[in-house]
């Protein structure tokens, strides 16, 4: 590496993504930080005590920048995590794992006083013994696993008929843990909230598609404006600081029943506005531009 600052940089292509990085290469370049992008750590090796891609040693880097959800595989997690033994990396691996896990998330946002919906993780051998009686006691609720995103595997649980159709699925899956939430009355629509740095970004609203239930993009949800108040951004900063993200994006829905907004989610690479949204008027671009460059800027800081 040069004695300049370097980082390295891999961020995803599609949905105006490709223009998002020339943005932030160019306001670093502005602070005499050079980036080096499209590191894909499915390409690099380990020798040693070097990480090497495309002859460059990442473990030299002073810091790597990695946000693209859509191609993580188990390999460059397992990567990720050794070169954050070593380097800063936005987000933290512990954070990043933190949120890639539904459970771990609920829990320790739970245990940081933010609400989350009620819920349960059984081992699988265990399960089928306790939801019957969570199933009555809650009177619906969510199966989810415990990793993924998009809504994939999301399966609504409403009585007896629908709970013994997923229990033969279960007990011939390889997961070892079995995790349901309690089902939560709402208008069918949800504040995505981005934080960067502890600062509020932007909001916007994903509202179900018919008949369905779920809001996420990939399950038909739809993106709309939508403003947020004052309690929805301190819920949101609250959880972000609680998962250790640097960047998150979180989900939050009003609970009609007993009428407060609940976190459903956080989201350690909440994607940029597409183009498309910035033509219905999502503006919160440049802004989340600017908190990621000066959070590089300050996290490379040689003093």
């Amino acid at each position: 590496m040069s004695e300049k600052r370097t980082i390295g940089m891999w961020l995803y292509k599609n949905g105006g993504g490709e223009a998002i990085e020339k943005q932030i290469i160019k306001k670093l370049k502005e602070r005499d930080i050079l980036t080096i992008n499209d590191i894909n750590l499915r390409y690099a090796t380990a020798k040693n005590k070097n990480i090497v891609h495309n002859g460059i040693k990442l473990n030299k880097l002073d810091l790597f920048f990695s946000y693209n959800a859509g191609e993580q595989t188990i390999y460059q997690t397992y990567l990720y995590q050794a070169l954050n033994r070593v380097i800063p990396m936005i987000n933290s691996y512990d954070a990043f794992a933190l949120t890639e896990d539904k459970f771990q998330t609920s829990f320790i946002l739970r245990n940081a006083g933010v609400k989350t919906a009620d819920y349960r993780l059984f081992h699988r051998e265990e399960a089928t013994k306790h939801l019957e009686k969570i199933l009555h006691k809650w009177g619906g609720m969510v199966y989810k696993p415990t990793s993924g995103w998009g809504g994939a595997g999301l399966a609504k649980i409403e009585d007896e008929e629908a709970l013994h159709a997923l229990i033969p699925t279960l007990n011939q899956s390889n997961t070892r843990e079995v995790f349901v939430e309690r089902f939560i009355k709402y208008d069918k629509s949800d504040f995505r909230v981005d934080i960067v740095d502890g600062q509020y970004v932007g909001c916007y609203g994903r509202r179900a598609s018919g008949t369905d239930w779920r809001t996420n993009i990939t399950s038909g949800g739809s993106v709309f404006l939508r403003e947020c108040n004052e309690e929805v951004v301190e819920i949101a900063k609250k959880a972000a600081k609680a998962c250790g993200t640097d960047i998150a994006g979180v989900d939050i829905i009003y609970d009609q029943e007993h009428e407060e907004y609940v976190v459903l989610e956080v989201n350690g690479i909440p994607a940029f506005a597409t183009p498309e949204q910035e033509k219905m008027g999502l503006d919160f671009n440049d802004k989340k531009i600017d908190l990621i460059v000066d959070l590089i800027d300050r996290k490379t800081h040689k003093k």
